[in-house]
């Protein structure tokens, strides 16, 4: 390839394709749509899913199961992943995760999981524990603190709160 054919046929401004003005243009008489048909007549569009009537494969694939939309996105770490990237007495935070790149993207909880050996002493900051990953903290000599989670939304409590004011 030469470095002068890279742009070849790439316009700045490309003409619009005039269709129904002759035969001489290409684009003349039925303009690009065909004989007949359910597509040859002006401002007809067809959906984005319609398969020209056969059963659409949205419809043909089974749907099993339950998604919430409400969950909470949990990022597990292992123990094993803490004692690889952090020195002995560090403190692990969300911050200090995020900085090491051991937690990244974004996510609600962050949960630590008992896999792998923990040899160091740590201060871990988290929102879940595994019952496993606190033996291992508790004999490597380090120490679990346990994160607030996101508080629920309490239903009509903002109207309690209004009655009270006006009585």
């Amino acid at each position: 390839m030469n470095l002068n054919d890279v742009h070849r046929g790439i316009k700045k401004h490309k003409k619009l394709k005039r269709v129904g003005r002759g035969p001489g243009s290409g684009h003349g008489k039925t303009s690009g749509r065909g004989h007949k048909g359910q597509g040859q007549l002006a401002g007809w569009t067809t959906h984005p899913a319609f398969e020209g009537g056969q059963f659409p494969v949205a419809r043909r694939i089974p749907k099993r199961g339950f998604h919430n939309k409400f969950a909470l996105t949990v990022r597990a770490i292992n123990v094993g992943q803490l004692n690889e990237e952090f020195e002995n007495g560090d403190e692990v935070t969300l911050d200090s995760l995020r900085a090491t790149g051991v937690a990244k993207g974004r996510f609600d909880i962050l949960k630590i999981l008992g896999d792998g050996e923990l040899k160091k002493r740590l201060k871990i900051s988290a929102h879940r524990f595994s019952q496993s990953a606190l033996e291992k903290i508790k004999q490597s000599g380090g120490e679990a603190v346990v994160l607030p989670a996101k508080a629920p939304v309490v239903k009509n409590e903002r109207r309690k709160k209004s009655a009270g004011r006006a009585s």
